[in-house]
């Protein structure tokens, strides 16, 4: 009985097992759209200009009054999108 297949019908060997791979999102979706021309890198995609510091303006930034406005959002429901924490 040592040549007995895997199979529930003797006349149909088992498959030969694949070597596995980790899945990708190809792997999921296969019809998904191609939006790689959306990552295009280009002086008019960004917002900034070139004189533009991202970390002398994030010293501005009050984080304190932040903090408040988004606990504010996170706890005022509005009509079109509800409250998660109020």
């Amino acid at each position: 009985m040592s040549d007995r297949s895997e199979s529930e019908n003797p006349a149909i060997p088992s498959p030969t097992p694949k070597a596995h791979r980790p899945m990708k999102n190809q792997d999921w979706w296969p019809n998904q759209l191609d939006l790689s021309v959306l990552q295009q890198h280009s002086t008019k995609s960004n917002p900034m200009d070139e004189g533009y510091n991202y970390a002398e303006a994030f010293k501005t930034l009050d984080l304190d009054a932040l903090r408040k406005d988004v606990l504010d959002v996170m706890t005022t429901s509005q009509d079109w999108w509800p409250s998660d924490y109020g």
